[in-house]
């Protein structure tokens, strides 16, 4: 790669092939959003003529999308809350304590992450059925927080660990008790992280479709499951909108977590997802 770099030709070969692969994933994006503003019903590409109207279907009267679209938010926000308060606690206990068997609990932590989602749906219904709970706003945000704490324990554990632990140790020195070094020292800095983990969160959840699926009724659709469907039974023009949509509350997400990143001290939180299988497990924490 390095190789590469330094010569003309491979600047020119990295950046086509760079520009490629940005393409290809792009391009279905951005075939879903021309597409809902087609006026043909079968959504043809590129569209003969422009229209709001599948947009303006969306919010007719009669229209199961915003009860949908309002149960997913409920869901999302119910899931981050969980999220949080379950990320917060494991990176603390990950990164900061003398926990044993830390690379044990870590991959404990990531497993949903590499179960297939299939599989932990099935296992939740099988919980969640006998309790009388399928259909439980609860219920099915509990199962999103299954898939979305382990995002949240990574970016939250790189947080912890780029917060210089002797701010912390003088505040203690000074006679500030563990709640305030966490609420005057830990909290403001790890504050940039818990929202990039948040934002995620909501992400994963609002996105989920397995975990839905099998604890949803016919009360409780979130908005994958109905999108799903809809597509089963027909070919329904405004499900090109409500995906145009969902596209654009994650790019807002992301630009959200850009600007935290930004003016929050990025240079700090550059690794918010780290990659490494164990990382800072194998040793004690930073002060030892």
């Amino acid at each position: 790669m390095i190789a590469l770099r330094s010569t003309l030709a491979g600047r020119i070969f990295l950046t086509a092939a760079s520009t490629v692969i940005l393409l290809f994933l792009a391009l279905p994006i951005v075939l879903i959003v021309v597409t809902s503003f087609g006026k043909d019903a079968f959504g043809t590409f590129p569209p003969d003529s422009w229209t709001l109207g599948w947009y303006k279907v969306l919010f007719a009267d009669g229209s199961k999308w915003p009860a949908a679209l309002s149960l997913s938010a409920l869901i999302a926000s119910l899931t981050t809350g969980f999220s949080l308060l379950l990320g917060v606690t494991a990176a603390t206990a990950l990164v900061r304590s003398n926990l044993p068997l830390r690379s044990a609990v870590y991959g404990l932590v990531l497993a949903p992450l590499v179960i297939p989602q299939v599989v932990i749906a099935l296992g939740l219904f099988l919980l969640f059925e006998p309790a009388a709970m399928l259909g439980s706003p609860i219920a099915i945000a509990l199962g999103h927080t299954v898939l979305a704490s382990p995002i949240a324990v990574m970016i939250l554990m790189a947080t912890l660990k780029g917060i210089d632990e002797r701010l912390e140790d003088a505040a203690a020195s000074m006679g500030a008790n563990r709640l305030t070094v966490a609420r005057r020292i830990t909290l403001p800095l790890a504050m940039p992280g818990m929202i990039a983990a948040a934002v995620f969160s909501f992400i994963t959840s609002f996105d989920e479709f397995f975990i839905s699926q099998f604890l949803s009724s016919v009360d409780t659709t979130t908005l994958p499951v109905q999108v799903f469907n809809v597509l089963q039974f027909d070919v329904d023009p405004s499900v090109t909108a409500i995906s145009a949509v969902l596209i654009a509350i994650a790019v807002l997400a992301l630009v959200l977590v850009a600007a935290v990143r930004r003016l929050g001290g990025g240079a700090k939180q550059d690794g918010l997802l780290p990659t490494e299988p164990a990382v800072g497990l194998s040793t004690g924490s930073e002060t030892s």
